[in-house]
């Protein structure tokens, strides 16, 4: 159980990752640090508040590193980084989540842990973690797809019309 916990997560968050990565990779540079509008954030914001928050759940949490993050800059930010260093750092950043979900024990797992101010598991962070990169890689697909009128084809090749047995 604990193992198909884990290989689960981990698949959560690399089948997203190059989601996002196909995404910059659709946007001009100007189009990764537009908002749509003043309530919004641009994908850049998005990018930089996922590493945030994969680093202080999955990293610094459950891998017992420093607590370094700033949250309010990541949706501040206007610019700072280009479609590269964006996609560098993302990736960096699920690798090194990726390591430490791996080396989880179930004691880890079920250890009781202070983040952004919330007693929560091991498993709580990482389901916490694999909602939110989902819920934001979705954002991220959406705004590609509404600026570029471009069909991303996450599912090209594959018949979703299969019915269960």
């Amino acid at each position: 159980m604990k193992q198909e916990f884990i290989d689960q997560s981990i698949f959560r968050l690399e089948e997203a990752l190059p989601r996002i990565v196909q995404c910059l990779n659709e946007l001009t540079e100007a189009q990764i640090w537009q908002r749509p509008n003043a309530n919004s954030n641009s994908v850049g914001n998005l990018v930089v508040h996922l590493c945030g928050n994969v680093r202080q759940y999955i990293i610094s949490n459950l891998g017992d590193t420093p607590d370094t993050r700033t949250r309010d800059v990541e949706f501040a930010m206007r610019d700072g980084y280009d479609r590269l260093q964006l996609i560098e750092k993302i990736t960096e950043t699920i690798q090194h989540a990726v390591e430490v979900i791996r080396g989880m024990s179930e004691a880890d797992l079920m250890k009781v842990r202070s983040v952004q101010g919330f007693e929560q598991t091991g498993i709580n962070s990482i389901i916490h973690v694999v909602e939110h990169f989902s819920y934001h890689t979705g954002q991220i697909a959406f705004w590609t797809k509404l600026v570029q009128d471009i069909d991303l084809k996450f599912y090209g090749g594959v018949d979703l019309n299969v019915l269960n047995k």
